[in-house]
């Protein structure tokens, strides 16, 4: 099963893929303003081209797990691709920390957004998932 993580930002979305197995995160190309219809339009043919069945988004908490102004665009976000995408299951996950993770892991071809995706995606298939929300 093909997982697609986002590390959303409103000006540029960090995308990560899983392999078709479930074991491995890569990070591509980030999505620049992923909320507009042509970004949701890109999230839609990621998952059309790559055979994604479930989208996991990273969710923004505070380090004491608050939520945010950020939290709620968040949320919104996810909803609007629900919406979209209604036969892809979208949860959301707790970011915390991928892109503190993110920035020491400057060796690899990928933005830091895109990194981020991948640490969070990584958590998430490491059996994060069953703290997953909906």
């Amino acid at each position: 099963m093909r997982i697609l993580a986002l590390d959303y930002g409103s000006a540029r979305c960090g995308v990560a893929l899983s392999d078709p197995t479930g074991t491995i995160a890569t990070p591509l190309q980030p999505i620049e303003r992923v909320a507009t219809r042509a970004g949701l339009g890109r999230v839609a043919a990621l998952v059309r081209e790559r055979g994604v069945e479930r989208i996991v988004v990273g969710l923004p908490l505070s380090l004491a797990g608050s939520e945010t102004s950020q939290t709620a665009e968040t949320r919104a976000f996810a909803e609007r691709l629900r919406a979209r995408l209604p036969d892809v299951p979208v949860d959301l996950y707790d970011e915390r920390l991928t892109t503190r993770l993110a920035a020491r892991d400057p060796s690899r071809n990928a933005s830091e957004d895109s990194r981020a995706a991948a640490h969070l995606l990584q958590s998430w298939l490491k059996g994060g998932f069953r703290g997953s929300e909906r």
